[in-house]
Parts: C-alpha cells; sequence; structure tokens
C-alpha cells in the first residue's frame, strides 16, 4: 500500500504561519497529512523557550509531548503489517482524536482490513468486520431481541457495532436501509432496539470501505450519510518500492492474520486517546482563520462545478481536523497551512459535481484545489 503522494522525509514538519509564535519542536514526526502531502519544514527554536524539551517545560506541554510519542509509535507498530500507509493512519488517528469516522476508498487487494486490524492491535482497541452484502439486515449490525425459550423473555443480543473500531467493508453493497442502521450510531453513538438507547464503546470509530471502479450492484453512499463521515482517505495501488517490499515479507514468512508473529503490540490505549482529545481541545484558533474556513467552504458553495458545495457540518469538521493536525504537529494554535492540509480529506466527499463537469472530466479534487487556490489567506 502506498500514500497519496510519495512519502516526505522522517522529520517533523509543522506548518508555521509568518506571524506565528514558535512552537514546540517534536522528536518525532506524525507522518504526512491524510491527503498525503508533506507538510513544510519545521521552524527552529531555542533550547529553554516555552514548548520545548527544557527541564522547565510546563508539565501540560510535556504531557502533550510524551502522548504525541505515543501516537507516533502507533505508527511505527502499523508499519510491521502494513507497508507504505502513513498518510492513512495518520488520517485514522485524527478520525480517533476528532471522535469522527472514515470512509476509505480503494480497489480490493490493498490491505485495508489489515489495516483497520493492525492500528486496533497497536491501540489496544476493540474491531470488528461486517461485510456488507445485498441481504444485510439492520439487526445483523446493530442487535436485535432475541426470545429466550427458558425464561419466556426478550433479551437483546448486541450486534458487531458495538466495539471501538467498526470495518464496514464495502458498506456500497446494501440497500440504503441497511447503510441507514449506522446513522444513528454514527451520530448519536448508541442504537435504540425496541425504543431503548444502549450506548456504544468510546472511542467508537466507523471505517467504511468501499470500492472506487466496480458499481455493479452497490447502491450509493446518500449525502446525508457521506456528510456524516469526518474524513474520506484514498488508498491507491503501491509503488513498486512498496510492493517489492511486501512480497519480501511475505517470502519472509509474513502472515496477515498472525499479528503477533510479527511482532506487532499495542502501544498506545483508549487512555491516550482520551488525553490527548483534551489537549486538542484547548488548541487555539485565531478568527481569522476560523474566517478562513468558513470561506473556503462557501467558496465550494458558488463553484461553478459543484451542484453541492460544503455544508456547515463540513466546516465543522475541517475546524475539527485542523485542530488535531495542528496537536500533533506539536502547536496549540491552527494556521492556514493546517486548513489547507486537511482540506482535501475532510471536503472530497462533501461535494457533489455537476453532471457537465464530470462528462468534461473535473473532479472533486481538482474543484477543491481551485477553492483553495481562489480564497484569500489569512496573514
Amino acid at each position: 500500500m502506498t500514500d497519496e503522494t510519495p512519502r516526505p522525509p522522517s522529520t517533523w514538519g509543522v506548518p508555521q504561519s509568518p506571524t506565528a509564535p514558535a512552537a514546540e519542536a517534536p522528536a518525532t514526526a506524525p507522518g504526512p497529512t491524510p491527503s498525503g502531502a508533506p507538510a513544510p519544514a519545521a521552524p527552529q527554536v531555542t533550547p529553554g523557550s516555552p514548548g520545548t524539551d527544557a527541564p522547565g517545560r510546563s508539565a501540560a506541554t510535556a504531557a502533550g509531548a510524551d502522548l504525541r510519542a505515543s501516537l507516533a509509535a502507533v505508527r511505527t507498530e502499523v508499519g510491521k503489517a502494513v507497508v507504505g500507509q502513513d498518510a492513512a493512519v495518520t488520517g485514522l488517528i485524527i478520525a480517533l482524536l476528532c471522535r469522527g469516522h472514515v470512509l476509505l476508498e480503494g480497489v480490493p487487494g490493498v490491505a485495508k482490513t489489515l489495516l483497520v486490524r493492525s492500528l486496533s492491535g497497536a491501540l489496544s482497541l476493540g474491531t470488528k468486520r461486517v461485510q456488507f452484502t445485498p441481504d444485510l439486515m439492520p439487526g445483523d449490525v446493530t442487535g436485535s431481541l432475541v426470545y429466550d425459550a427458558r425464561t419466556a423473555q426478550f433479551s437483546f443480543r448486541e450486534g458487531p457495532v458495538f466495539t471501538n473500531l467498526l470495518l464496514a467493508d464495502e458498506i456500497n453493497r446494501t440497500p440504503p436501509k441497511t447503510q441507514a442502521s449506522l446513522l444513528e450510531a454514527m451520530e448519536e453513538r448508541q442504537v435504540t432496539v425496541d425504543g431503548e438507547p444502549r450506548l456504544l464503546p468510546d472511542p467508537f470509530v466507523v471505517v467504511a470501505t468501499q470500492n472506487p471502479v466496480e458499481y455493479e450492484g452497490t447502491y450509493p453512499l446518500p449525502e446525508a450519510q457521506l456528510d456524516r463521515f469526518l474524513l474520506k482517505l484514498l488508498l491507491p495501488l503501491p509503488e513498486r518500492t512498496d510492493e517489492v517490499e511486501v512480497l519480501a515479507r511475505h517470502a519472509a514468512g509474513f502472515d496477515p492474520r498472525d499479528l503477533a508473529a510479527a511482532g506487532l503490540r499495542a502501544v498506545a490505549g483508549a487512555d491516550d486517546l482520551a488525553r490527548a482529545r483534551e489537549q486538542v481541545a484547548r488548541v487555539q484558533v485565531a478568527q481569522e482563520v476560523l474566517g478562513y474556513v468558513v470561506d473556503v467552504c462557501r467558496a465550494t458553495r458558488t463553484s461553478p462545478s459543484l451542484g453541492l458545495g460544503v455544508s456547515p457540518r463540513g466546516a465543522t469538521a475541517l475546524l475539527a481536523t485542523s485542530r488535531a493536525w495542528a496537536w500533533l504537529c506539536g502547536r496549540d494554535y491552527v494556521t492556514p497551512d493546517d486548513v489547507q492540509a486537511l482540506a482535501h480529506p475532510t471536503l472530497r466527499h462533501r461535494v457533489q459535481l455537476r453532471p457537465e463537469a464530470e462528462i468534461e472530466g473535473v473532479t472533486a479534487e481538482s474543484v477543491l484545489d481551485t477553492v483553495l487556490a481562489s480564497v484569500p489567506v489569512p496573514r
């Protein structure tokens, strides 16, 4: 598997605005952005200044650095099983930090299932996989009431949705009725059966997959459900060097069904994610950056190539992912660079091309590029 662009050097890339104060210089990199693009070079900081690893740094700064190091170790562990997927791992970690859901799009055989299993193992989280098929019923996902003849009562039997990472494999191969069974779980983090709500575990993330080239017998996701996915990550075929590495590992005896034999271990957990979310919530956003997020989203609504632009929910999603990326980069403030880095994976599935634009070969990616180039960047 591979990133959407070639991998950058293994150093932290911290987006920095020209007028922003010096930020903490982390020791390890969060990897490329979920869009696959490396971030600008990290700024230099002087020893002993706020945010450095000097003995006088604050406890909060130290805790943040430790948490980032733990999440960077997660990427390393996943790399023991999945080759060249740093950008996707970064996107999944951002989704966990934002309590959002992810839509993975890639052809069969690019290790989407292995990616989720490896991530759950590195984070010590529960995971379940549901193969979505035309005959799958909503109760097969959420659970249902089962009659017990011994007690003459109905009892609730939990469905696979009661887990931390739910892999909804080929979600577009099941009818809309079953697709809709996930809407409440994704938005409210609960399922209601027989009028009784039942809370889902925390964290809870739906990682849905779909095939971008085969549409026969599929049911396209409605806009209402697409909008509930925080990120859409594209998983292209691997580069040659990565594919050679995959084959070398298999030749050496790698078994994707036995991650323990590959040396993958848990290096973080749900408590680490909870503490990291608290720190992400403290990341500051200037009024000018808030305006920039809004202007980018509003520009999609007036684009002549789009029949549907980004909703206010999409703007809040872009704000959330930008804050998570800024925190992963070791800063407590968001810059326009953060917004640009997360714009594609956060917004690409929230826009709808006009038919005439599709005929002309226009893509959502090219429209977003045009929008980002046209909206003035605050200084």
